[in-house]
């Protein structure tokens, strides 16, 4: 193809993107064996807005990898799938569109948002579940044309012909069969008890999505009298709101402070509860007054000491995180002074929690004898689900688990049978694995989403049975139990006694993600296909989501076959804003790409990822974009000379034999172990390692060095055997850095590559499926007489440039003559590149003097009337 005279990358990108979707150049072969075959388990991003430079970063990473791979000739499966379920998803519906689900709304078969959704100010309007569910579905279908475009643009390799969203049927059919599945092995179960619970979402949320923020607090000190004596037991708590919810006393059991009212009750102050005193191991002494008092619920120590003690259960706070309406001196509501609690009580109840905690501060300042010292400052974790802004409360809740707890030690295990990259990543999953104290929570009390595939029988009251729940055949899969009905139950008897109800959940947007290699494999229901492709050779994503994604799909894939889901995984590191903060939508802080790209060009942009190690966090930096661009332009203009030099011999008579140069022979000595290091590098993973070794070649070697000494015998009249060895040197090692910067630079490569080797034997038409360099292609061409010929070189070369810089001379200006003193074994290293030195720099006279014992180089420049020695 004709070389363009300048380097335009939107030009180029336009122009590969589209030959490489239509050639299916990234295709994968099902026909080719395991053995043959590269698999990736690819991240689903969220599919909740736009892009950012973060998503970029890290998912580039996992391209530079796939392109090396199918160099090296692996059959590369590579799909690409859209997270489109979860509370992201819903909040971006609600939030531009301006519309709440409300599921007891009729459906509109005709509703349509209104006209600016939501930058129109009012209430949200309330729609059913059922038109909620359309409008996540038309909103993340235009979200994903535009995710893939940028995807296509930046280069990314992927097969679009395994592309999935997880909402999609497939996906519900996937996630749906591992839910029975787990359900008929008896890991799955269904069970009332407290939860982690977002009061604004309105949902429970696992263990894996809580974040734990430091806010600060204060340490409120009351007094629990301890009854039949007059002693006063103070406790120290930041949660006085829940004073109403006590339900006993707890002191660590070598506190002498406390160990004679153990046994005995304390009264709450204000509500007059007795309440049992206990003891346990896990009461601090050191943290606040040693005296705990159990709530339910406060924290998960409270839920462990309420499930292990029997303790009565007293719950004040509602779902939506208000006190709920309670009764002192009923069953369960027991007080020595019933109408004294249920004055004070009748202040909190509605509130919510903040509002709570001040007015019982109020109440317990204003009763004599309850405040034991004033409120101590303090901070303390709370958790918050990662996508809240108000922090958990438990809240007994009916839901679906999978048994963890029992497996720990077993999961740890499954982790150390995967190599970790970079290794020390580890730790994190194992510490998170041990830190478990909660069976995964399933389900979601949402309404985009895969459906939890289970019915209930409803008894002759109309309450519904949860011990006998109805599950589908396998092979019913997907269904909707709020649209559809169960084998052997009509429509007409939902919700009817003696019928039957759908469960109204759907499943944590993990345990359709966790299936991300099953999904891809269609296991289950393609198995053939499912055993040529796992477990997978790696998974890439970031650190952060260690204890969920990667965790997860651990999980997964030990339940159902005992099996580890790949044998690598590879972690980036988050990406730093100026002032060194994680990049996140949610901060605020992030930068789009499509800017950068359209400045820059996608090369360029996917140089700065490339620069930066496994596992390490990142800063944001367009200078780095400048660089990148710095590289392309140069390998566009380094390559156009190269070529030049060498198109007009029939490639017939070039070739390593050809190679008969002293200094041509010296320069290849140094790609040897380039090509040894990189591949090396790239067989460990460490793409950026291999970036930095071809970019300092291309640089310092090939162009700052090698073209300028080769120059010259190219411009010889004739084909002498210098201008064939030094084309044939040109041709061969500027053949070898193309593709190694291929897999970082897609699109200059690939133009590179039609320019002059498209139509090599033994290549492919793309440089993105041509072989990957390897030393077997130099291997003909004879070692340099010494290993030091090229340093010995370079080292002449940069005393004489140094001389002209110092004298501010051109790099072009003649020299009048170098002397150089070096040992015996030196000059016959040095003997046949004196020509190509002297071409090189315009050297007038250059005399090469051995003297025995001699160490090292003297270097002596005359510059007419200035002279340098070095």
């Amino acid at each position: 193809m004709d070389i363009p005279k300048k380097y335009k990358p939107r030009e180029i990108e336009d122009r590969w993107k589209d030959h490489w979707a239509e050639e299916k150049i990234y295709a994968w072969d099902p026909s080719r064996g395991r053995d043959e075959t590269f698999v990736v388990d690819t991240p689903p991003p969220t599919v909740s807005g736009s892009l950012h430079v973060g998503h970029l970063f890290s998912y580039s990473h996992q391209d530079f990898i796939v392109r090396y791979q199918r160099m090296r000739g692996k059959n590369i499966f590579f799909p690409i799938g859209w997270d489109d379920n979860g509370l992201p998803t819903e909040r971006r519906v609600q939030n531009l569109l301006n519309v709440r689900c409300e599921p007891h709304v009729p459906y509109d078969p005709d509703f349509k948002p209104e006209a600016g959704g939501g930058k129109k100010k009012g209430d949200p309007t309330p729609i059913s579940r059922k038109n909620f569910v359309e409008l996540c579905d038309d909103v993340v279908a235009e979200d994903e044309l535009a995710f893939k475009s940028l995807w296509t643009r930046l280069g990314m390799s992927y097969d679009w012909e395994q592309e999935y969203a997880t909402v999609n049927e497939h996906c519900r059919r996937i996630s749906q069969f591992s839910f029975v599945e787990l359900f008929d092995k008896g890991e799955i179960y269904h069970d009332k008890r407290p939860v982690m619970w977002d009061v604004d979402f309105q949902t429970a949320v696992a263990q894996a999505e809580v974040a734990d923020k430091e806010l600060p607090s204060a340490y409120h000190h009351m007094n629990f009298r301890v009854e039949g004596t007059g002693v006063q037991l103070a406790v120290a708590t930041t949660r006085p709101e829940l004073l109403p919810a006590c339900v006993a006393i707890v002191v660590h059991p070598d506190d002498d402070r406390y160990k004679p009212y153990v046994g005995k009750n304390a009264v709450t102050p204000l509500f007059s509860v007795p309440v049992p005193i206990f003891a346990d191991d896990k009461a601090d002494p050191e943290k606040g007054t040693g005296v705990v008092m159990v709530c339910t619920f406060g924290d998960q120590t409270d839920v462990e000491w309420w499930r292990d003690n029997d303790l009565p259960l007293r719950q004040v706070l509602d779902k939506k995180g208000h006190l709920i309406p309670v009764t002192f001196g009923t069953s369960g509501w027991e007080s020595l002074d019933p109408d004294a609690a249920n004055a004070v009580y009748a202040k909190l109840q509605g509130n919510y929690v903040k509002k709570a905690r001040r007015i019982i501060v109020e109440e317990a300042e204003a009763t004599e004898g309850v405040i034991s010292a004033p409120p101590k400052e303090t901070s303390h974790t709370v958790k918050f689900y990662e996508k809240g802004d108000r922090p958990l409360e438990l809240i007994p809740t009916r839901q679906w688990y999978t048994r963890l707890l029992d497996k720990k030690d077993a999961l740890i295990e499954q982790g150390r049978k995967i190599k970790w990259h970079p290794e020390y990543m580890f730790k994190r999953y194992e510490h998170w694995v041990e830190g478990l104290n909660q069976d995964w929570c399933l389900s979601r009390q949402r309404y985009f989403g895969v459906p939890i595939p289970v019915w209930y029988p409803i008894d002759a009251n109309g309450d519904s049975d949860y011990d006998k729940p109805i599950l589908p055949d396998k092979a019913a899969l997907p269904v909707d139990p709020m649209a559809e009905a169960p084998e052997g139950y009509s429509e007409d008897q939902r919700d009817q006694p003696k019928g039957f109800a759908g469960d109204p959940d759907v499943l944590d947007t993990w345990a359709t993600s966790s299936l991300t290699p099953q999904i891809a494999t269609n296991w289950a229901f393609d198995p053939v296909r499912h055993q040529k492709l796992f477990p997978m050779d790696v998974r890439p994503q970031a650190h952060e989501i260690i204890r969920t994604w990667a965790f997860y799909t651990i999980v997964k894939a030990y339940l159902h076959e005992n099996e580890v889901p790949w044998k690598n995984i590879v972690l980036s590191g988050w990406i730093l804003d100026p002032d060194r903060k994680k990049m996140s939508k949610s901060a605020g802080n992030v930068v789009t790409p499509e800017p950068l790209i359209d400045q820059y060009g996608a090369d360029a942009v996917r140089y700065w990822p490339a620069r930066a190690r496994l596992g390490v966090d990142t800063a944001y930096d367009e200078q780095v974009f400048k660089v990148g661009k710095r590289l392309c332009t140069k390998l566009f203009n380094a390559s156009k000379f190269v070529i030049d030099r060498f198109s007009g011999i029939d490639p017939s008579e070039l070739g390593p034999d050809k190679i008969t140069a002293e200094t041509d022979r010296a320069a290849i000595a140094q790609l040897r172990p380039l090509i040894e290091r990189g591949t090396k590098a790239f067989d460990e993973f460490d793409y950026a390692q291999a970036l930095t070794l071809t970019e300092e070649f291309f640089w310092n070697i090939f162009c700052d060095n090698y073209l300028e000494l080769a120059k010259p015998r190219t411009y010889d009249e004739t084909l002498t055997e210098g201008r064939l060895s030094a084309a044939s040197t040109l041709r061969l090692m500027h053949r070898a850095l193309v593709r190694m910067f291929a897999p970082f630079l897609p699109y200059i490569t690939e133009e590179i590559w039609h320019w002059a080797y498209s139509d090599d034997t033994a290549m492919h038409k793309s440089v993105h499926r041509s072989p990957w360099t390897t030393l077997d292609e130099i291997s003909s061409v004879p070692e340099p007489k010494s290993e030091r010929t090229w340093a010995l070189m370079i080292e002449i070369v940069e005393a004489v440039r140094k001389a002209k810089a110092e004298a501010n001379l051109s790099i072009k200006a003649p020299v009048q003559r170098v002397d150089v003193a070096c040992s015996v074994d030196d000059r016959a290293a040095l003997d046949h590149t004196v020509v190509d030195i002297t071409r090189m720099l315009s050297i007038g006279e250059f005399d090469l003097d051995d003297t025995p014992g001699a160490t090292g180089l003297s270097v002596t420049v005359e510059l007419g009337e200035a002279t340098s020695t070095t």
